[in-house]
């Protein structure tokens, strides 16, 4: 009596995947972890989400005192400075806010990750949409600021919602990159802390791209970072200021934007295809 046994071929056994599982799930997910943090970071606290308002205008007003009392960039020399500076500041809060809890956002849920099968990016993303939830507290005290300073209401308000969503996709592309790398590589944050730092400096939030006006080289240069060519487009739209340049006319032409572009584009692949690359090695690497 013979015994047929039958050899089947090994396969290899991917890992949870950064998407997997249906659109449905994974946005479901994103929504669910996303108001769950956000209802976290103010539970217990006296003021709650007051503390999403109070924090950026803390911010703004000291800086509007050293910027406009001590190194005299705002002020008279600039119309509507002081809304254009909260404007800056509220807006890059999001983007440091999102990028900053995502370095460790892979890392802090290791028990879950470790255990379930779920789309890994949903974790990082929900770093994003909840610092979104923050952002759009903070723009109700932005939209006040800016009918009291005399601001009127124009059709170009219409577009302030397009560079939001570059914003956001620029966050969310920063963010895949910086959770991934953080799970093997723990100097990422202490990295991206620094560079967040430079790029406040790097944007202009504190200053308007107008006072390099008569450098042109500088101005290029700095309209290379992707980050100062949303924030410049956004003071035209918002504040539309006759003397305030586009991003187009601010880098030189459409030619001079397109070190910026490659730089957005590139970030955004780069963390999608290596976030995706790493999600389903995070649970072994952790």
């Amino acid at each position: 009596m013979s015994v047929d046994v039958t050899h089947n071929e090994l396969r290899e056994v991917t890992g949870p995947s950064a998407i997997g599982g249906g659109s449905r799930r994974f946005f479901d997910l994103l929504w669910l972890i996303s108001v769950t943090e956000f209802k976290r970071v103010y539970f217990g606290t006296v003021l709650g989400y007051l503390w999403s308002l109070i924090r950026p205008l803390v911010l703004f007003g000291v800086l509007l005192f050293v910027f406009t009392r001590i190194f005299k960039v705002g002020g008279a020399e600039v119309e509507h400075y002081a809304v254009m500076l909260l404007t800056g500041i509220v807006l890059y809060t999001f983007f440091t806010e999102a990028t900053s809890n995502a370095v460790t956002s892979v890392v802090s849920h290791e028990g879950v990750v470790r255990k379930t099968q779920f789309p890994r990016l949903v974790i990082p993303l929900a770093t994003v949409v909840t610092a979104a939830f923050n952002l759009l507290l903070n723009l109700i005290v932005v939209l006040v600021f800016i009918l009291a300073f005399g601001v009127s209401p124009a059709w170009s308000w219409f577009l302030f919602p397009v560079a939001l969503a570059f914003l956001f996709i620029g966050a969310a592309g920063v963010s895949m990159a910086l959770s991934a790398l953080y799970v093997r590589f723990r100097d990422t944050a202490i990295i991206w802390a620094v560079v967040a730092q430079v790029l406040m400096y790097l944007t202009p939030i504190l200053y308007p791209i107008t006072i390099f006006k008569d450098d042109t080289t500088l101005r290029h240069v700095l309209m290379i970072n992707p980050l100062a060519v949303i924030f410049e487009q956004v003071r035209v739209w918002v504040l539309h200021e006759p003397g305030a340049p586009t991003a187009v006319e601010a880098a030189g032409g459409w030619l001079g934007l397109l070190p910026a572009a490659i730089i957005f584009v590139g970030v955004i692949v780069y963390g999608a295809w290596y976030f995706n690359r790493e999600a389903p090695r995070i649970a072994e690497a952790l």
